[in-house]
């Protein structure tokens, strides 16, 4: 007869037989396309997002297509709080394979009211907490299981747009820390890459969430290149 500590056990087991992904910025767009892509390909999904109800939903729409996810709500923005949440995230699921930051402030500004502390809030979300995230991932254990880290780019990166002035700004500064960060990594044998997405995620079957997964799958797959232009 099996026990309830038996069971965890053995679950506990399952999961690290598996390849695990951490996806911060679950979403039903690109998020949760990415994490269903790597779900797909055999990895355990831990999706982290900021709402506790809509984690709830996505667990339910992976669950209804065959996939266990685990959720966590978290807010990149709090640094601290943050850091707390990935380390219980760490120790109830273990050391990710994968980092996954899909986190960016994409609704178009209104230039007349744009000021400092708005550039400054969604600088805080973009690029920051990112920053934060990949610190707190890069560890020994991290880079013992050859770890990867993937970053959600943008177009407006290397085409900026006065609607879009400050996720132009951020994607330019989150595209010049991955490049920064790439040797730096490879020395530890941790690869990092993003995906410049070139147009809006959903507008069209090229730019469908589930087409552009398969271009961070390859990108991960192959570690070829630190940078595909989509």
């Amino acid at each position: 007869m099996l026990y309830m500590a038996d069971i965890k056990e053995i679950e506990k087991g399952e999961m690290e037989m598996k390849k695990t992904i951490f996806v911060i910025g679950a979403g039903k767009g690109l998020g949760n396309g990415v994490a269903e892509k790597f779900a797909a390909e055999g990895f355990h999904v831990v999706l982290m997002a900021r709402s506790e109800s809509s984690l709830q939903e996505y667990a339910s729409d992976f669950a209804a297509k065959g996939y266990e996810v685990h959720t966590e709500a978290a807010d990149v923005t709090d640094f601290a709080v943050f850091a707390d949440t990935f380390r219980k995230v760490i120790a109830a699921y273990g050391v990710p394979d994968v980092l996954f930051y899909n986190v960016g402030i994409t609704a178009p500004d209104d230039k007349e009211m744009l000021n400092a502390d708005t550039l400054m809030e969604h600088y805080r979300a973009d690029v920051a907490g990112a920053y934060n995230a990949i610190k707190l991932a890069v560890t020994e254990e991290f880079a013992a299981k050859k770890g990867a880290i993937l970053v959600t780019g943008g177009g407006l990166a290397l085409q900026p747009y006065i609607d879009y002035l400050p996720l132009s700004m951020d994607k330019a500064a989150l595209r010049a820390m991955v490049q920064a960060l790439v040797p730096v990594l490879k020395e530890k044998g941790i690869y990092i890459g993003t995906v410049q997405v070139t147009g809006r995620i959903g507008s069209n079957e090229h730019f469908a969430p589930r087409t552009i997964a398969e271009k961070f799958w390859e990108i991960y797959a192959k570690q070829e290149t630190n940078e595909i232009v989509y």
